[in-house]
């Protein structure tokens, strides 16, 4: 069983920047896929990025070049590093764990434990 916390969200201006960080228990963090997913009010829930066990990341179009997500094994912590944020970015986001290493990255659906979510609120 693995329990995920991410924190760091708020409200910030168009073009600033934001860290999210997912802190996560249990054991084999490094052995799992590690995502961030975004939810906008009426929208689907939408991958942002992923950290295939610290070997490969991979990111949506909408925030290729704006984003960059890390992680420290040694912390069991997940980062999302949000800048030239766009009012468009306004969501609630959800980090997620997943076992399967090969399974697709960017389905809700493959993964197997979730964050309670965390606000972010782009100004423009």
């Amino acid at each position: 069983q693995v329990q995920l916390v991410e924190s760091g969200g708020g409200l910030v201006q168009a073009g600033g920047s934001l860290r999210l960080s997912c802190a996560a228990s249990g054991r084999s963090f490094s052995s799992y896929t590690m995502g961030w997913f975004r939810q906008a009010p009426g929208k689907e829930r939408e991958f942002v990025s992923c950290n295939m066990r610290g070997d490969s990341t991979y990111y949506a179009d909408s925030v290729k070049g704006r984003f960059t997500i890390s992680r420290d094994n040694a912390k069991n912590t997940v980062y999302l590093q949000m800048n030239s944020l766009k009012p468009e970015d306004t969501a609630v986001y959800y980090c997620a764990a997943k076992r399967n290493y090969y399974t697709d990255y960017a389905q809700v659906s493959e993964y197997d434990y979730w964050g309670q979510g965390t606000q972010v609120t782009v100004s423009s």
